[in-house]
């Protein structure tokens, strides 16, 4: 019980300076130096720069500023308009009508930013004006935009992946691939959903189709192509194992400064925005990871989290009583911190519950993906509820409110990954 109380106490004194204001990464450093220095015997500065420097000097990590870096290449570029113009065309006769375009806009975007809140904002910056201006209904058009754009933590390349990668010793080009069909599932969900919805609310959508030949809109889909190019050099060189995530990474920003370059939206303001933009939030996401490396040393000197695997294994849950319970921890745990401070907070303590439950930590990348990204749009401190508050100008409780049925989508799919978990692995194991 001593070790329960110990893991109690840690948590809370975490919470205090997470909720005090603290940066993520001091408060882990933080409460590593309080456990190490008040419960062992470990020489605590060693441990710190060792620790520290080994969690930084990792070549997978090469991978998360190339791949910010195209996102933020990209985000500075023409891409959403080319990819509206690109997409409408074909969504008019689909029941939901451009509804879809948030959709499939958001699932192509996510495929080459790896960000949620950029994904939410490059797509909503240019869908929003456009189908409020045709009188979609508002809920449906904020809760497409909200749902969808939480592919960008799961299609690949996700930031949140190489983070989990990093943290847990896996492959992150297996994870990457591990993505991939979960994504489509999400996709394939959220597309069902609104054509449902828009069949038995067809008095609310708009009626105006624009009548286009079939050679214009091959024509308008020829915007397209830059980025399919892109997304397929990205991901079909790591699956086919010609390139390392990393390589692939570079390829990927090589491809985006390029592809600016040739729609004119690359100059010298954009090109150092860009690089200062990825330099900002890699070193963050590097520093919380640095941090949560030391508080996993620190914890495994203290022995939480071995004595926590064998409470919860004495427990005797089944791996599905563990991922109900796991699941409800993630998304309580979501609605105060973002996707990758939970990821790197947990990793340390929950992956030998984990491995004891005979779970494939593989498997359990894409799920804690799936989890993070429900929490991306619950309240309080759901990353893309602010960013449509932000677009929108409504109050966080209307969008949080069109946004619950692609919670709902979400936990389908999770319960769908579960009873198949071959749609993770399938894809993985072949490569």
């Amino acid at each position: 019980m001593s070790e329960i109380y110990l893991t109690l106490l840690l948590m809370i004194t975490l919470f205090a300076l997470l909720g005090s204001g603290v940066w993520v990464a001091f408060s882990l450093f933080g409460v590593g130096l309080f456990g190490m220095t008040l419960f062992t015997d470990a020489p605590v500065g060693d441990v710190l720069a060792t620790t520290v420097w080994g969690a930084s000097n990792s070549w997978a990590l090469a991978a998360l500023p190339l791949f910010i870096w195209m996102g933020e290449i990209l985000f500075r570029s023409r891409l959403s308009e080319d990819m509206f113009s690109g997409l409408s065309p074909w969504m008019g006769k689909v029941p939901g009508k451009l509804l879809h375009v948030n959709i499939f806009g958001c699932a192509i975007f996510a495929a080459v930013s790896g960000s949620s809140a950029a994904t939410a904002a490059t797509i909503g910056k240019m869908s929003i004006p456009e189908l409020s201006k045709r009188k979609y209904p508002e809920s449906m058009m904020i809760g497409t935009l909200a749902g969808s754009a939480t592919l960008g933590l799961l299609i690949p390349p996700s930031i949140i992946l190489i983070v989990y990668g990093v943290a847990t010793e896996q492959s992150i080009a297996r994870l990457f691939i591990a993505g991939v069909l979960p994504g489509l599932l999400l996709v394939g969900l959220f597309v069902g959903f609104v054509i449902i919805w828009a069949m038995i609310n067809r008095d609310i959508l708009p009626d105006v189709i624009e009548e286009i030949s079939l050679s214009e809109k091959l024509k308008r889909a020829k915007s397209l192509l830059p980025v399919v190019i892109l997304i397929s050099g990205v991901i079909g060189s790591i699956y086919t194992g010609i390139a390392s995530p990393t390589d692939a990474a570079a390829v990927g920003v090589v491809l985006a400064l390029l592809l600016s370059w040739f729609t004119g939206d690359l100059n010298k303001t954009t090109f150092f925005e860009g690089l200062m933009g990825a330099t900002k939030t890699s070193c963050m996401i590097a520093f919380i990871l640095a941090g949560a490396a030391f508080l996993t040393v620190a914890m495994g000197f203290t022995g939480i989290p071995k004595l926590l695997a064998e409470w919860i294994g004495g427990l005797e849950l089944s791996p599905y009583a563990l991922l109900a319970a796991l699941t409800v921890f993630f998304v309580v745990l979501g609605c105060f911190l973002d996707g990758i401070s939970v990821v790197v907070l947990t990793t340390s303590v929950i992956m030998p519950m984990v491995e004891q439950a005979s779970i494939d930590p593989l498997w359990f990348g894409i799920y804690i993906v799936i989890v993070v990204e429900m929490s991306q749009i619950t309240p309080p401190v759901g990353f893309n509820l602010f960013v449509l508050q932000a677009l929108t100008g409504r109050n966080i409780l209307t969008v949080a409110k069109a946004a619950l049925p692609f919670f709902g989508l979400l936990v389908l799919a999770l319960a769908i990954i579960i009873a198949v978990p071959e749609i993770v692995t399938y894809l993985p194991n072949n490569m």
